[in-house]
């Protein structure tokens, strides 16, 4: 989605505490509708929020399995039951689709390879699946399935909502949460798949590392400057 280079500088912002799903989302939509209006730029919003769930657009009340361990948040972005809490990354991404090509499809994916290249930079190979939303990872260090297959366990989540073609909400990646954390839930609707993080797959990855990979990496799938 390469199609960006005259647009002013995506601003970056990176919370330092954090932060409430509600007071987040306020902030997003109030940007989101201020960027419709042509009074705001581009943002990219890094965060982490307390222990919650969210149910997206396309959430079954079944994959709630513990309603009562964190609050739970229903949430306009598209997809299904996910988990937000401390040691995970999100990156809520305010940006102009519109004038970027005002393909969703293509808007998703480059979320997707955004995701995907930025783990390559800590070797760890993401990927997609068919009737899957999110990246995932091959676990070869496990036992095989029943089916004789190595598992495979999700690392990133992505979800959006578009508003006048202004994009809302965005991705999460797994760097050190509590992965018990997700079996109150049945993460994105699939129960015959895992959760890991990157220091589950022993790499001691910080926050730091990743931002720094998240805004290198911006630049190469998106194609707009940084500030």
């Amino acid at each position: 989605m390469n199609n960006a280079l005259d647009m002013p500088p995506v601003t970056w912002e990176v919370a330092t505490d954090l932060v409430d799903y509600e007071t987040a989302v306020a902030r997003m939509e109030a940007h989101a509708d201020a960027m419709a209006r042509g009074e705001a730029e581009e943002l990219i919003w890094l965060l982490e929020h307390p222990p919650l769930y969210t149910a997206g657009t396309s959430a079954n009340p079944r994959d709630l399995v513990a309603p009562d361990r964190f609050p739970v948040y229903e949430s306009k972005r598209g997809g299904q039951y996910t988990y937000h809490g401390p040691g995970q990354r999100v990156a809520y991404v305010m940006l102009d689709v519109g004038k970027r090509g005002r393909d969703v499809r293509a808007f998703v994916a480059a979320l997707e390879e955004w995701v995907i290249k930025t783990l390559a930079e800590f070797n760890v190979t993401g990927e997609r699946r068919e009737g899957r939303v999110g990246v995932w990872v091959v676990r070869d260090d496990k036992p095989l399935t029943a089916l004789g297959q190595p598992p495979e366990d999700k690392i990133a989540a992505i979800g959006v909502r578009l508003r006048k073609w202004i994009s809302f909400h965005g991705i999460s990646i797994n760097v050190e949460p509590d992965l018990e954390h997700f079996s109150g839930i049945v993460p994105c609707g699939i129960s015959e798949h895992g959760v890991t993080s990157l220091v589950d797959l022993g790499l001691p990855v910080t926050m730091s590392d990743l931002d720094v990979a998240l805004r290198r990496i911006f630049d190469d799938v998106f194609g707009a400057e940084q500030q």
